[in-house]
Parts: structure tokens; C-alpha cells; sequence
């Protein structure tokens, strides 16, 4: 083959192709197809992508009908690759010039095909294969005029079939009509009236696209173009009859027509432009201003105005302004504008072209081909001398007036005649010439210097001043190139006498008398240049280094040379003390140069030396990717860097180049700002873009302009969304602002890009938590109007104005009790004004200590409802941060289950093995295994459950537990549980609507057997979804709800809290805390560095040791912790003692019956301190005597708070706080409970506001408020990261829809609610209210109380009903009010994502099904379960028996009989 590598493979072609054959190479990743031609000239004639990575191997295959071919690399097996793809190309051209010999063009189908896909194709011309059959078509006349109508076109075919069928002629979207065949020739009518689009637009012509389309196939199978030409958009005579139709110029009418007889007289008709009425070209027309003067003009072919026709005008535009002037025609060929004079604004134009129009009848133009112009003139504009005013062009007549010392024409000065001097005249030169200005003033004495002499009246030719210039006498020889007349000269300085330091510049204009001669007020100094240093030293060997040379008199002189050895550095400017020069390459390598400053004729020595480096190379980047307009840091890593002055960075886009800044942190780093890529604005991309080109501009180092290596990726810009349409955004006080848009998070491979973002609101920044479609900004405390604006990059974006209203800061029951406060005040001040008057004294102390009261009440309530808006503000970063991922404690699947299954029974039966006695041992096992059979017979464990359904005895807890134990025998059967479990189903179905119970009922508690089945059977199939993905949100959600609490302070012993979602498990005071760090000896290893723990001084001792066991044992499960009750907690202090705290001991406080626990405030523990946990220790010298420890153990209350356990157990809860019953005392830690009333007289303010803590509610909800988000949107959402929807999902879901169908349930309403009940309300908020049965954790009452708030909101999510709330809703619906909704859309989009998913197969099901069976085989001892559920046939054996006898199909089985012999061999007596 000749295409290098690869192999050749021939096959036969289908269809005829004459002497071609086909052969295939591979090559590379792709195909390429070639055809042999007879020559055997092979022709590539396309290129295939087949697989994705590897080369293709040479093996291959077609399919049977030989339309494919099957392609492999060593990785994979293409899809099947078609032989040929001819429908790609779109024209005749392009399908016969492709080359590939399957496809010719099929005419009247206008495609691109296989001969025997196209029909009738062996007919003459009907399927074309070679490029001369192609259509082709000419129209005749191919133009007409606009206003030409129906007119008869002719079309010329060539290669056209035979069109019995008929033909259409279509004129675009104009018109259609059927076309008359005649030979080889159509004849079309070209549009009526109506339907020609009146053609007005700048140019003349509109063409449009005749199209003959076939009546048989109707498709369309040739066209041409075709042109509407208007002649009446011309306005001019050239223009019309110029043009490339058929136009006529009518010169009377000054029109231009397509119908030469439509002109009013037979000479008005012009066709050819030396015809038209025209100006001719002038000499340059110079009018004086202020002069009267008339203009005259040479013309042809000028229209005679007729009768009724106005005569003829020249019009002039000076300055914007139009200046009519009446005109004569003399004859056809001549026009002279009348005596007029004419003038213009201003001294500082001395001659200005005005633009001349002759027009005759007002607005008739004649044409002026050759823009002739007219120059009006001013003398004395910009001609101050005598010698600017004769330098003049001579056509202006301008003379130098000396009387009035101004440059005028003759006759406007009025002083005899030889006062007036003008070029041509004898006396033609200037006096009193005068220097103004010399450059430069100082010069080496070597000469050379370029000296340029500036001034009025310096001669009028190069020979008046060729000799005679001296500077400080030195002669001073002028230069014709550099010798402006009359203003400038330019002479080079010889050399001067070591004698000579200083003078004046003096000349002579061709003569020397003093009339001629001047001398410059400047003087002109000789100087001695020197050099002292040169930085930097060195450089890179690609040059471009700019260097500064030091020294003095550096500025003298004209022309400065710089060379470092033999390169020259650019110079590029100076001062008396530097010389800026940049370097070019080196030409002999690295090495260092000698370098030489000549300045004119002066080399300046000093010993000075710059070394060339290696270029500095560029290693790595990162990241290397940034967004479309760039200003991204950039990381770069390289060699030699610190060279570089000015690093840039440069990427080049569609042909446009955009730089950005590097700055140089040392030799081998710099950071850089990305440059942006050239996109046009309207056009954003939402595509990656790669740039053409990507590198550094460093000097003048070619080789890092383009980077070979890199693979930099520019990701779609940001986009944020406008607040709303009228741009402003309403808040309150505290409320997050959440920025919308998309792309905030460019999706980099490897996930882990992070933009820098600056929201600002108004001037101050605010914190950011940014998502891929929203940045949340924690709002600073601000009220007011203020603009937001959002940066990233080199972007700045303002989505609208942010109004943060000043909120009230009091609850509503604070403001009634201030305000009732505030009356009292007033009628008391009242009251006191009135015994002022009788001067009692009793009553001001009353008032006095009523207003203390008042002001203290005050100041609490004001500043609680500061603590708790601060508290909002709070970073939610410090959670995520703390949260960092460390091993989820996901319990395995045997605990899970039997946690869901069998709650708060911690060792089950069903995990042991068969406890019988040995004598029995074998019949029992006998019976049990016929019992089994029995089970796994449907018609039998139908029967069995409802007949336990139907007695009264039978209790909820009985119905829970039958449902568990079937569902672990049946764990190994699934695909039969799930049958069972439908069945079931589809009979409470049928039960509850029989029983006109309302159908939103259905599945809403656990009262049958099939509803608990149900839950196991979400529980055993969504494990793996669990581990793997709402696993992590939900820990997360524990973590964030146990810290964000552990922040404040918690009772011990009523388990209430500062921070709580639940208002029943809010501490309701305020509570004094600090926040101390401990150093905590590790346990485990007592070298290992000491582990900072945060406690507060308010905890109890035993609160202490938990939260140090948490930190020291943070990856670590809790069951396999040591317990706070098994060690002591030791205060090691800075003087050697230790010491044991305990919760009691006898320094514990005793008050009034009341005994407080120990904290550790009470020993007066300060920050920092070191403790350690200990095991714990008989006794220590500050324990209570061993009589009351074993009375008040800590394990009493310890007990009162802790539990596992089931749900059921939730609601004893909250520890009673129950008197010791032998010294009568109470224990407390924070709060005294409320039902004590002997609260102290004082204590009453706090209960008078006890209301104002509830904003503590909001601060928790608004820290915790991205993972209760978070878990919601696992929980709701079809797509999870790597993890799909779990089939038994969509499966139950789709048999829910499939019941309601069968039984004419259409109400959407109830179809949500049966999906809400049977999943989210069945199975996920049992999950969400005790994730201690997904994870081995430790959850304390008021975690619990936080997340059965979090699990009634998803309740209300689920529920379609709408929750009326006012004010004496229960707050924990208050609390999440503002969210339901949108957790509602989030429900209610699941739900309708899983119904639009392809539903599942029986056969995809039950695989599933047989898959979760073999992974969890052996998990719980089926015999064991056998024989509990066995226990309700022995109470129920008479009933369950009557049952099987009526049955049929158990009659046929023979079932009752069966188990009359499980009873006979499991009965004790037998």
C-alpha cells in the first residue's frame, strides 16, 4: 500500500464501477478509505474515526450483507462502520468529487446515493456518476427591471431527465408556477405585481435563486440566479447610465429608467456617460477671501432649462454651511458662478478646500466626476514673517506688507510700492533674521554633534546660509536634508579647542551686514562625558535586556551609539545621568562583553562588562487551565527566571493576541496573571476553547513565545443572572445573598478548581461559599440600598442593588412587654409629677426602682437580639472545614438491618443459633425445615399472614414483628419476598378502598403486616445506596448538628441546649460561657504531641471527657471507644499536682436542696491547661465518701440522658429530674427544671422574655441549612455522583401508578401521597430521626430533638396539602416555612423524573433481586427465625388450620396437613 504503514485490503465493490476496487488501510486510530484506480494510482479519499485510543489492528470484518465493516483495536471493537456514507455530501460537486466510487448524484431526488438506492436509476440521466453529468442551467434574459412584470423566461437544460411528471419554476419564496417543457428547453413566467418585493436598498440589484423542482419527486434539481434590477435608486446620470443594466438617464427629468421611452424629449435620452451633462476637470481654483470675484467653469452637454424649470446655482459648503450663488449658463459647455465673495472662520487654516455643487431647477445636480474644489485663501493665516509669507505658493500673489508687518495681497497695502516685498520682486529678501531656539546645548568637544537652529527669516534658498553658522565659534557646517526655508537649520559641529567651553550660535543670511545677521539669546556649552556603572550586568543570550547605563553629561550631543561587543544595544532614551539601551542577541554565545558608549564623534572609555546567560526555560505550569477572560494566578516554574524585567504571559486566539503580567518571585518561580482569549463578547462560548497559541513573552527569548507541551484549556466564563427585572433584591438583616448563575465552577478534570471570588456589597466584602450554579454570600451588617458586585478573573459583574430593610430586632412578645413597660413608665412619671407636687418621697424611690428594672430589661433583650443576629453571621466554613471527610463508621449490613428491623433488641435470636434441648434437637430441626417449605409456598404464607391479620390478639407490635421475621428467612429468596410483598400490597390496596377510607391513607402507618415488609424491604435493597451516597450527606448532617451544638453550652440533665433547632430543647437564659482550648495527653501514646481540645467552662466534668474521647478517637467508631464512665479526667497544673475532677465530689456547691454538678468553672480550670483521661481510679483524695457516690452515681443521669433504642422510646426522652429520696436533693447543672417553683424573686425578668431566646432557633437553622439542603437534594435526586437511581425505587414506584391505574385513581394529589408514604415518610425519615441505625455513633437527646425537626420538614416536603401557618404554629413549622416550597418542587420533580425513566423488565428486576440475595446469603440464622415465627402458629395453630381447609388451592396442596405435621413434630408432649 501506498500509504505508509498499515496493510492493504482489497475487496469487490458493489454496484459497477468499472475497473475500480476498494481497499481499506488501517491506520492509526482511524480508517482511511482509498480507491485503485485502473492505473492503480491509489486516491485517499476519506478518513474515519472508528475507536478511541490505539492503533487499529489488521483484522477485519464485514457484515453479512456487506454494508459494514467491523473494525478492532486492541482495546475494543468499533461499531459497525458503514462502507460507504454518500448522503454527507450536499451537492452534485461535492458528492462526484469526493472521489468515493459508491456514490453518484440521483437527480430529481437531489441526493447523493448508491446507484440502486436511487429509483429508476438505469433510466438516461436520471443518476449521474461522473462531474459533466452534473444539472446544469442558463436563463434568458437572466435580468429584468423590478417594474417589469409576467415576463416569458427561457431556461436552457443541460443532463435533465426526462420530466414527464411535469416541473415547477420557483422564484425563492417570491413565487411558484408550472413550468412549460419544450425540448431541452422550460419556459418559466418570471412574478406578477403582487408578488416582486419592492427592491429598495442601497445597491441597485437583488438577486434570487430560480429553482426548477421536479412534479414527480418534488424535490428541487437545478437552479440559478437570477436578477430584479431598479434603475430608479440612481440619482445621478454617471451612475444610471454606468451601471450594469439596462439603464437610461432622462436628462430633463432627471430621472433614471429601465424604459428609455418614458424620457419627456428624443435628446433628453442618455445612454453613454460622455453624454451626461458633467463638469470638467479645473485648474486648482484659488479664491482670496473677502475679495469679490466670480468663479468660471468648463462643462459639456448642459441641459437648457426648459419653460417652468429654475435656472442654474453653484452651492458651496464652507464649514458645514451652505452658500447659494446665482450662476449663468453661457452655452452646453460653460457656467460661471456670479461676483460673490466668500469667507471662512478662523487664523489657523490658510487654505481651505470647499466642496463646489452646480445644480440648475433647485435640486437637479450636474455631475462633477473630477471633484473639482474651490481653495479659499487666507495671506495672513499662519504667516506671522517675512520669510513664511514669501515661502507662500506663488499662485496666492502674498506679499510681506512692512509697513503694517503683516503678509497681505498687493492691493491691500497701502504704503507706497517698494514697501510691499514679494518673491519674484528685486529686493525678495528678509531682514532682521532671529534664532529662537538651538538643539541640544551641550556637545563633546570631538564635534559630530547635530545641531538644529531654530528661527524666523533664516533665508528662503539653502545658499543664503551654506557658510555662514558658527556655534561658540566653532564653525558649524549646515546640511541641505535637515534646512527647513526660513525656519530651521541643521548643521555639524567640527571639533573644539581644549580653549573653547562656551558661546553663542551666530549667522548669517547670505550676506553679512547687521541687517542679515543674528545671534541666539542661548548659549552652547562643550561638556566631558563619562560613565560610572551599568545594571543589570546580565542577561539573557536572546537579548532584549534593558540596560541602564550611569554616568554624567550623558544628555549632550545628538546621536548616541551603544555596543556591547560587537552587538548593538537599542537605544531607547537618556538623561544627563543614564543611557537606556536594549540588548539583541549575542552572536558569540554566553560570555561576557566589553561594553562602548560613543556619543557623536566621542568614544567615552570606562571599563564596563555585561554578561549574556542562557535563556531561561519554562519546566511547568499550573493550573493549567483558566476561564475565557483570564486573570486567573498562574504558577510557573523554570530556570533562569530572575533575568527577565518585564515577564509576560501571551495567548493567542482566532489570529487576535492577548498579554498579561508575571512577576518574578526568584530564580526558578513567577506567578502570573492568565491572559484572556480574543472571544467576541456576543458570542461567549459554552464550549472549552484551547488556544492556537500559548506562551511567554521574556525579553526577547523567541523560543517561549509558543509552548509545545502545554495543554492550557480555557473553561466558559462565569455567568451570573440579574437579581430579577427591576434589579433590586429585598432582604432582611442577615439573609444569606445567593448570586445565581452558571459555570462558577469550571469542570476540570480532577474536580478540585476553585475561582478566586470578591462579592462586594457596596464597599464591603462578604464571605463566599460557592456551588456550580450559585454563590452564597454571607451578607455583612449592613442596612440600606447598596450595589452587589461580583469579581472573578478579569470579569466584574453587578446583578442588581441589594435593599437589606432594617428588620425589627425584638420578637413580637418583647415589643408588647417594652411597650406595656414603657406605659407603666409614663403613667408612674405621671403619677410621680403629681406627688412632687406634694412632695412625697416614697414614691420617687418606687419610680427609681422601677426604671432600674425597666433598663435592665431592656438592655437584655437588646442584647440577646444582637448575639443571635452575630451568631447568623457565623461562618458556615467552619463547619465544612471541621467535617473533613474522616472515615464514615458505616455499620455493616447485619447490625443495619437488625437495628431497623428489630429495634432496640441488641441480640436477637435470629443471630444465635437454635437454642433446643438435645433430645429434641433432630425433630424439631425436621419440623422446622417442612415449616420452611411451607413459607416459601405462597399460597400458604398468604394464608398464614392474614389469618394473624384478622385475630384480635394479634397486636401492632406482633404485625411488626411477623413482617421482620418473614423478611429474614426470605433475606436468601428475594424475588419470592418481593412477589409476596406486591401481593400483599395490592390487597390493602383493594382492602382500603373498599373500606371508603380516604385513599391518601394507604401506606401512612404501620398497621399490617405488608406495611412493615415494606419498609425491610426498602431497607435490605437500599444499603449500597446508602454507603454510597446518602450516606455521606446524612453523617455529614449529624456531625454539623452535634458540633454546631457542642458550641454552646448543653444541661446535662434536661439535655436542653443554646443552640437547638427545637424550641422545647432550647435553654431559654442567658448562660455565661467561655470558650477554653485543653491540651490532652494521648492515651495511647503519651510521647505522641498533646491533642488541643475546645471545651467550654460551663461543661460538666463528664461533658469534658466525651468531648476529649470525640477528638482524641475522631476516626474511630463509637463502640469501640472507651466510655466516659470508665475514665477519669485528670488536671495536670503547671506546679506538678494532679488532680482528679469529678461531676460530684465534696467541694460540690449545695443550695436550698439544690445540688449543682461540678464544671469546670467551679475548679477554676484555666485556657490551656493539660489533662489527661485515666482509667478510673477507686478513690481520689477529693472524692465524696463511697455512701453517696453509689447514691448520686454520675452513672444515674448518665443513664437519664443516654439511649439507643427504637423510635418508640423517643418520647420518654426528656430525664424527669427526680429528688434524691433519701436526702431529698435536687441535681442541677445549667437550669433549674421550671415545674421547681421556688425560683428566686429575681429570676422572674428572665421568664418575662423567655420568648426572645427563639431567635437562637433561626441562627442554628442558618448554620445548618447546606447540609439539611444537602441530604434533601441526595435524597431527591435521580442522578447521584457514580451512584444511579436504585432500581427498587422505580420499581415499587411504577407498581404504585400501575395499582392506581387498575383502579381508576387519576388524582395526582393521591399518587404522590402513596410514593411519599411508601419511601421518604416509610424509610427516609426513620433514617434522618435515628442515623444511629446507619452508623456506629452515640446521639445524645438534644441531637435527637434537632433531628426530628430536621425529619418533620421533610415530612411536610413530601405532603401535597398546604401547611396554613400563623403565628402560633408551632415553630418548628415555622422554621423551615420559607423552604418547604422549594423542597416540595424538589419532591415533586423526583417524582416525575422516575416516572419519565424506561421502566424496568420482571427479568432486569428479579436478577437484581437474585444479586442482593447471594451478597447477603448467610446473615442471620434462618432456623432461629423459623422457630419464632413458628411460636404464633402454636398459639393460632386452630385458626391458621381453618383457614387452609376452605381454601382450594391449600386443599389441592394438601397444606393443612402438612402442617399438622410441623405440629406433631415440634410439640413438646410428642
Amino acid at each position: 500500500s501506498s500509504l505508509g504503514q498499515g496493510c492493504h485490503f482489497q475487496y469487490v465493490c458493489t454496484g459497477q464501477w468499472g475497473r475500480h476496487s476498494c481497499s481499506l488501510s488501517p491506520f492509526a486510530l482511524a480508517l482511511q478509505i482509498r480507491v485503485d484506480g485502473p492505473t492503480n494510482g491509489a486516491l485517499e479519499y476519506e478518513i474515519v474515526q472508528v475507536v478511541d485510543t490505539g492503533p487499529i489492528l489488521r483484522d477485519m470484518v464485514f457484515s453479512v450483507d456487506h454494508e459494514h465493516l467491523y473494525i478492532m483495536s486492541e482495546k475494543q471493537v468499533s461499531l459497525p462502520v458503514p462502507v460507504e456514507s454518500c448522503g454527507q455530501y450536499k451537492t452534485c460537486s461535492t458528492c462526484l468529487g469526493s472521489g468515493d466510487p459508491h456514490c453518484g448524484w440521483c437527480v430529481l431526488h437531489n441526493t447523493c446515493t448508491r446507484k440502486e438506492q436511487c429509483e429508476r436509476s438505469s433510466e438516461p440521466r436520471r443518476f449521474a456518476s461522473e462531474m459533466k453529468q452534473c444539472v446544469r442551467l442558463t436563463v434568458h434574459p437572466n435580468n429584468i427591471s423590478v417594474s417589469q412584470y409576467n415576463v416569458l423566461l427561457v431556461l436552457e437544460t443541460y443532463n435533465v431527465p426526462e420530466l414527464s411528471a411535469g416541473v415547477n419554476c420557483t422564484f425563492e419564496d417570491l413565487s411558484e408556477m408550472d413550468g412549460l417543457v419544450v425540448g431541452n428547453q422550460i419556459q418559466c413566467i418570471s412574478p406578477a405585481a403582487k408578488e416582486v418585493p419592492q427592491i429598495i436598498m442601497e445597491n441597485d440589484h437583488h438577486i434570487v435563486q430560480l429553482q426548477l423542482k421536479s412534479k414527480e419527486t418534488g424535490m428541487t434539481f437545478a437552479s440559478t440566479s437570477f436578477v430584479f434590477y431598479n434603475c430608479s435608486v440612481h440619482n445621478s446620470c454617471l451612475s444610471c447610465v454606468e451601471s450594469p443594466y439596462r439603464c437610461h438617464w432622462c436628462k430633463y427629468r432627471h430621472v433614471c429608467t429601465h424604459d428609455p421611452r418614458s424620457c419627456s424629449f428624443q435628446e433628453g435620452r442618455v445612454k453613454l456617460p460622455e453624454d451626461c451633462p458633467q463638469l470638467l476637470q479645473a485648474d486648482k481654483i484659488l479664491v482670496p477671501v473677502e475679495v469679490i470675484k466670480p468663479i468660471t467653469l468648463k462643462a459639456k452637454n448642459l441641459p437648457q432649462p426648459q419653460s417652468g424649470q429654475r435656472g442654474y446655482e453653484c452651492i458651496l459648503n464652507i464649514q458645514g454651511n451652505e452658500q447659494r450663488v446665482p450662476a449663468l449658463r453661457f452655452n452646453s459647455s460653460s457656467v460661471q458662478c456670479q461676483n460673490t465673495s466668500y469667507s471662512y472662520e478662523g487664523m489657523e487654516i490658510n487654505s481651505l478646500p470647499v466642496e463646489l455643487t452646480v445644480v440648475w431647477n433647485g435640486n437637479f445636480n450636474i455631475d462633477n466626476p473630477a471633484q473639482n474644489k474651490v481653495h479659499l485663501y487666507k495671506c495672513g493665516a499662519m504667516r506671522d514673517s517675512c520669510g513664511l509669507c514669501l515661502k507662500a505658493d506663488p499662485d496666492f500673489e502674498c506679499g510681506w506688507c512692512e509697513g503694517q508687518n503683516q503678509c497681505t495681497l498687493k492691493h491691500h497695502c497701502p504704503i507706497p510700492e517698494n514697501q510691499w516685498l514679494e518673491l519674484s520682486g528685486t529686493k525678495g529678501k528678509c531682514t532682521n533674521p532671529r534664532i529662537t531656539d538651538i538643539i541640544p546645548v551641550t556637545g563633546p568637544r570631538e564635534g559630530g554633534t547635530k545641531v538644529t537652529i531654530r528661527g524666523e527669516n533664516l533665508g528662503l534658498e539653502f545658499r543664503d546660509i551654506a557658510s555662514h553658522v558658527k556655534v561658540a565659534g566653532v564653525e558649524c557646517k549646515p546640511l541641505v536634508e535637515g534646512y527647513i526655508p526660513a525656519e530651521q537649520i541643521v548643521c555639524e559641529m567640527g571639533e573644539a579647542k581644549p580653549s573653547q567651553h562656551a558661546g553663542f550660535v551666530e549667522i548669517c543670511v547670505a550676506e553679512c551686514k547687521p541687517e542679515f545677521m543674528a545671534r541666539s539669546s542661548q548659549l552652547y556649552y562643550f561638556m566631558t562625558l563619562t560613565l560610572s556603572d551599568l545594571k543589570p550586568k546580565r542577561g539573557p543570550v536572546s537579548g532584549g535586556t534593558q540596560v541602564t547605563i550611569t554616568g554624567t553629561n550623558l544628555n549632550a550631543g545628538s546621536n548616541v551609539v551603544v555596543t556591547f561587543g560587537r552587538q548593538p544595544c537599542l537605544f531607547y532614551r537618556r538623561s544627563t545621568k543614564y543611557i537606556v539601551c536594549n540588548t539583541t542577541a549575542s552572536d558569540d554565545g554566553f560570555d561576557k562583553v566589553k561594553v562602548s558608549v560613543r556619543v557623536d564623534k566621542a568614544k567615552i572609555h570606562q571599563e564596563l562588562q555585561f554578561e549574556y546567560i542562557e535563556d531561561p526555560t519554562i519546566l511547568r505550569i499550573e493550573p493549567e487551565w483558566s476561564i475565557i477572560s483570564g486573570n486567573t494566578p498562574i504558577a510557573v516554574w523554570g530556570t533562569h527566571l530572575d533575568l527577565i524585567q518585564n515577564p509576560q504571559i501571551r495567548a493567542k486566539h482566532g489570529g487576535k493576541e492577548h498579554v498579561n503580567i508575571c512577576e518574578v518571585q526568584n530564580a526558578t518561580e513567577m506567578t502570573c496573571q492568565a491572559p484572556a482569549l480574543a472571544m467576541d463578547p456576543n458570542h461567549q462560548s459554552e464550549l472549552t476553547e484551547r488556544p492556537e497559541e500559548f506562551g511567554f513573552i521574556l525579553d526577547n527569548v523567541q523560543s517561549l513565545l509558543m509552548l509545545n507541551k502545554t495543554n492550557f484549556t480555557y473553561y466558559p466564563n462565569p455567568v451570573f443572572e440579574a437579581f430579577n427585572p427591576s434589579g433590586i433584591l429585598e432582604l432582611k438583616p442577615g439573609t444569606p445573598i445567593i448570586l445565581k448563575g452558571k459555570n462558577l465552577i469550571p469542570p476540570v478534570t480532577g474536580g478540585n478548581a476553585k475561582l478566586n471570588y470578591t462579592v462586594l456589597i457596596g464597599e464591603k466584602p462578604c464571605v463566599v461559599t460557592v456551588s456550580d450554579v450559585q454563590l452564597l454570600c454571607e451578607s455583612p451588617n449592613l442596612i440600606g440600598r447598596h450595589k452587589v458586585m461580583a469579581r472573578v478573573g478579569g470579569l466584574e459583574f453587578s446583578p442588581g442593588m441589594v435593599y437589606i430593610s432594617p428588620d425589627s430586632l425584638l420578637s413580637l412578645p418583647a415589643i408588647v412587654s417594652i411597650t406595656v413597660a414603657g406605659g407603666l413608665l409614663i403613667i408612674f412619671i405621671v403619677a410621680v409629677l403629681i406627688a412632687y407636687k406634694r412632695k412625697s418621697r416614697e414614691s420617687d424611690l418606687t419610680l427609681k426602682r422601677l426604671q432600674m428594672q425597666m433598663d435592665n430589661l431592656e438592655s437584655r433583650v437588646a442584647l440577646e437580639c444582637k448575639e443571635a443576629f452575630a451568631e447568623l453571621q457565623t461562618d458556615i466554613h467552619e463547619l465544612t472545614s471541621d467535617l473533613d471527610g474522616a472515615g464514615i463508621p458505616f455499620l455493616d449490613y447485619r447490625t443495619y438491618t437488625m437495628r431497623v428491623l428489630f429495634p432496640g433488641i441488641e441480640d436477637h435470636p435470629v443471630l444465635r443459633d437454635l437454642e433446643v434441648p438435645g433430645y429434641r434437637q433432630e425433630r424439631v430441626e425436621k419440623g422446622l425445615k417442612l415449616f420452611a417449605q411451607l413459607i416459601n409456598n405462597k399460597v400458604f404464607l398468604l394464608s398464614f399472614i392474614r389469618t394473624l391479620e384478622s385475630q384480635r390478639s394479634f397486636s401492632m407490635r406482633d404485625r411488626g414483628n411477623v413482617a421482620s421475621l418473614i423478611m429474614t428467612v426470605l433475606q436468601s429468596k428475594l424475588e419470592y419476598a418481593t412477589d409476596v410483598l406486591k401481593q400483599l400490597l395490592a390487597d390493602l390496596i383493594d382492602k382500603n378502598l373498599e373500606s371508603k377510607n380516604h385513599p391518601k391513607l394507604l401506606l401512612r402507618r404501620t398497621e399490617s403486616v405488608a406495611e412493615k415488609m415494606l419498609t425491610n424491604w426498602f431497607t435490605f435493597l437500599l444499603y449500597k445506596f446508602l454507603k454510597e451516597c446518602a450516606g455521606e450527606p446524612l453523617f455529614s448532617l449529624f456531625c454539623a448538628i452535634k458540633q454546631q451544638m457542642e458550641k454552646g453550652p448543653i444541661d446535662s440533665i434536661t439535655g436542653e441546649a443554646r443552640y437547638s433547632l427545637s424550641e422545647d430543647k432550647l435553654i431559654r437564659q442567658q448562660i455565661d460561657y467561655k470558650t477554653l482550648v485543653l491540651s490532652c495527653v494521648n492515651p495511647d501514646n503519651v510521647n505522641s504531641p498533646e491533642i488541643p481540645v475546645k471545651i467550654l467552662n460551663c461543661d460538666t466534668i463528664t461533658q469534658v471527657k466525651e468531648k476529649i474521647l470525640d477528638a482524641i478517637f475522631k476516626n474511630v467508631p463509637c463502640s469501640h471507644r472507651p466510655k466516659a464512665a470508665d475514665m477519669d479526667l485528670e488536671w495536670r497544673q503547671t506546679s506538678g499536682a494532679r488532680m482528679i475532677l469529678q461531676d460530684e465530689d465534696i467541694t460540690t456547691k449545695i443550695e436550698n436542696d439544690w445540688k449543682r454538678l461540678n464544671t469546670l468553672a467551679h475548679y477554676q480550670v484555666p485556657d490551656g491547661s493539660v489533662v489527661a483521661l485515666v482509667s478510673k481510679q477507686v478513690t481520689a483524695y477529693n472524692a465524696v465518701n463511697n455512701s453517696t457516690v453509689s447514691r448520686t452515681s454520675a452513672s444515674k443521669y448518665e443513664n437519664m440522658i443516654r439511649y439507643t433504642g427504637s423510635p418508640d422510646s423517643l418520647r420518654s426522652r426528656t430525664p424527669m429530674i427526680t429528688p434524691d429520696l433519701e436526702s431529698g436533693v435536687k441535681m442541677w447543672h445549667l437550669v433549674k427544671n421550671h415545674e421547681h417553683g421556688d425560683q428566686k424573686e429575681g429570676d422572674r425578668g428572665s421568664k418575662m422574655v423567655s420568648e426572645i431566646y427563639l431567635t437562637r432557633l433561626l441562627a442554628t437553622k442558618g448554620t445548618l441549612q447546606k447540609f439539611v439542603d444537602d441530604l434533601f437534594e441526595t435524597i431527591f435526586s435521580t442522578a447521584h455522583r457514580g451512584s444511579a437511581l436504585p432500581l427498587a425505587i422505580k420499581y415499587m414506584f411504577d407498581f404504585l401508578d400501575e395499582q392506581a391505574d387498575k383502579h381508576n385513581i387519576h388524582d395526582p394529589h393521591v399518587r404522590h401521597t402513596w410514593k411519599s408514604n411508601c419511601l421518604p415518610l416509610r424509610f427516609w425519615v426513620n433514617m434522618i430521626k435515628n442515623p444511629q441505625f446507619v452508623f456506629d455513633i452515640h446521639k445524645n437527646s438534644i441531637t435527637d430533638a434537632c433531628l426530628s425537626v430536621v425529619a418533620q420538614t421533610f415530612m411536610d416536603s413530601c405532603s401535597t396539602s398546604e401547611h396554613r401557618l400563623g403565628k402560633d404554629s408551632p415553630s418548628n413549622k415555622l422554621l423551615y416555612a420559607k423552604d418547604i416550597p422549594s423542597y416540595k418542587n424538589w419532591v415533586e420533580r423526583y417524582y416525575s423524573d422516575i416516572g419519565k425513566m424506561p421502566a424496568i423488565s420482571d427479568q432486569d428486576m428479579n436478577a437484581y433481586l437474585a444479586e442482593q440475595s447471594r451478597m447477603h446469603m448467610n446473615e442471620f440464622n434462618t432456623m432461629s427465625a423459623l422457630s419464632e415465627i413458628y411460636s404464633y402458629v402454636g398459639k393460632y395453630s386452630e385458626e391458621i388450620l381453618g383457614a387452609l381447609d376452605q381454601d382450594d388451592q391449600a386443599g389441592k396442596q394438601k397444606l393443612a396437613y402438612k402442617l399438622e405435621q410441623v405440629i406433631t413434630l415440634m410439640s413438646i408432649d410428642s
